[in-house]
């Protein structure tokens, strides 16, 4: 990657990428009446998600999705020539940079990989952001902002997804504010005899850079034009309100004077509360602690908490809204609603059967094993159960009819699921390499589009190698890369969608309870820093 010069004020600097991310995996199947189309071709249409004919949407989706999709279309119309006119003003090479990589601390993919440093409560609220943002996606089917008049700067595969709501926004949020309420209660403790563990001053600098973080994910998703304003406030809106649901914070302390005209107005309302006779107080943000309450639940129920669970998270994947486009909102849905299953089971399973831990010591060695055992896991369950389900699931259509999402293959039209292994060339066994290492957006490229995305123009981006040569047209691959997806034929298999909620919600389980408890057992001590 080069820095270039600075672009004078009002122009769009040269293009910022480097070598692109591959294909997606996911295989385009057609959508019900997507032959509506058919009078854009050879006009430089593109059918990236949420941006076919309005009238494809307008058919295939109910009276009232396709309705909200209009508002929201206008919107995205409107606001892509204002976020058009904020480019052409503060576009930067250096800010390019700063904006596209410092996005990838916003995203779930991110959040995967920190799952084993994070708490439960964490996973749980950016599990109920990932999943609540993916279904307002996958619902309303809205674009991105158009290109042109944007210039989008992307990195991975986010632009694959639909526009309404920003998920980066809604991580960032919640993130920022779960961290808030812990600095503030560390640092002011409601009893005055128990010391502050962090001062005023650390706390305020706390602030100030978690303030700085959100700013940074939520006007850079406008800045890099993969977000209008509209899905960065509706994201605002909903991690606020994830984090505010789930949180146990008692709120900031409002005091005002009995005698306040405002304290008289609100306490007829029922809010606030009169401490003697001169002083009321209002406790501002605080939560309505669901996440204690279901956390509770699980330490004190019995197998009443695994019966009402698996079907709940069984239920939310099958009720995920039926997109348009093949958008991958559905599988991050699942990952992330998966591993909060296992992470809850795991909890109640302490408590259930006595294997809550002692304070644990730190081994060398542990934690590698751990990740080899996820590692084992993962392979054998995904492949165990790409044998087991597609023939059970065929035997079980003879019964009855089995839910089946668009642009998933029921297993009455394929004989097996592709096996984690295959033959090399040379004859030798070999396994696939993990979806969930290469694609990581971190070895992934960065890709400047400036047509045809929602347009009506000839669609064009720009690459950089990584010796700082430019490319244009496609994406740079290797040719071993390039020879991979002309021969595989990927789709999604109808068997792939209990795979992952096994996968996912045991990888949770095993890394949260199964192998602390373990490695406790042989005497191998765990790290405790990452229970969740």
């Amino acid at each position: 990657m080069t820095v270039q010069d600075e672009p004078r004020r009002g122009r769009r600097p040269p293009a910022f990428t480097i070598p692109d991310s591959p294909a997606s995996s996911r295989a385009s199947s057609p959508a019900p009446d997507l032959k509506l189309d058919e009078k854009y071709e050879g006009n430089g249409y593109d059918s990236a998600p949420g941006q076919h004919s309005s009238d494809v949407y307008d058919v295939t989706l109910p009276k009232w999705r396709a309705a909200i999709r209009r508002k929201i279309v206008e919107r995205v119309q409107v606001e892509s020539k204002v976020v058009a006119k904020i480019q052409d003003m503060v576009r930067r090479p250096w800010l390019d940079v700063y904006f596209v990589y410092t996005s990838l601390a916003g995203s779930h993919t991110f959040f995967m990989i920190m799952l084993p440093i994070t708490s439960r409560a964490l996973v749980i609220v950016l599990a109920a952001g990932v999943y609540l943002s993916s279904v307002l996606k996958d619902l309303f089917c809205a674009p991105r902002p158009f290109a042109p008049p944007v210039v989008r700067l992307t990195i991975g595969t986010f632009h694959l997804e639909y526009g309404f709501p920003s998920t980066h926004a809604t991580n960032s949020v919640s993130i920022a504010l779960f961290f808030f309420t812990i600095a503030y209660q560390v640092a002011y403790t409601p009893d005055p005899s128990i010391p502050a563990l962090i001062s005023p001053a650390a706390f305020n600098t706390i602030t100030g850079l978690l303030i700085f973080y959100t700013f940074s994910i939520v006007f850079g998703r406008i800045y890099t034009g993969m977000h209008s304003f509209t899905d960065c406030v509706m994201g605002t809106i909903l991690g606020a309100g994830i984090w505010w649901g789930h949180t146990s914070f008692p709120g900031l302390p409002l005091a005002l004077s009995a005698s306040n005209p405002l304290a008289v107005s609100l306490s007829t309302l029922g809010l606030g509360q009169f401490v003697g006779a001169d002083q009321w107080v209002l406790h501002l943000g605080a939560g309505l602690g669901t996440g204690a309450i279901v956390d509770n639940w699980c330490r004190s129920a019995g197998w009443d908490v695994p019966l009402i669970l698996i079907p709940i998270c069984l239920l939310a994947v099958n009720q995920h809204p039926q997109p348009v486009d093949d958008c991958p909102c559905f599988e991050d849905a699942i990952a992330f609603g998966s591993v909060v299953l296992g992470a809850q089971l795991g909890l109640w399973s302490r408590f259930k059967f006595g294997t809550h831990l002692p304070v644990p010591s730190i081994m060398p060695g542990s934690g590698w094993a751990r990740v080899l055992v996820i590692f084992v896991w993962r392979i054998v369950a995904k492949s165990t159960l790409h044998l087991v389900l597609p023939p059970t699931f065929r035997l079980l259509s003879k019964a009855f009819r089995l839910p089946n999402r668009r642009f998933y293959t029921p297993a009455t039209e394929y004989k097996n699921v592709p096996s984690e292994f295959h033959v090399g060339e040379d004859g030798t066994i070999e396994l696939h390499a993990i979806p969930s290492v290469i694609d990581l957006p971190s070895s992934a490229g960065v890709i400047e589009e400036t047509g045809g995305i929602g347009s009506g123009t000839s669609g064009r981006s720009h690459q950089t190698g990584e010796k700082g040569e430019k490319v244009n047209g496609k994406a740079a691959h290797n040719e071993e890369e390039d020879r991979h997806y002309e021969k595989d034929e990927v789709k999604h298999y109808d068997a792939d969608v209990l795979t992952k909620v096994t996968v996912y919600a045991g990888i949770a389980y095993l890394a949260c309870e199964g192998l602390p408890w373990l490695f406790h057992w042989l005497g191998w001590g765990v790290n405790s820093s990452v229970r969740i």
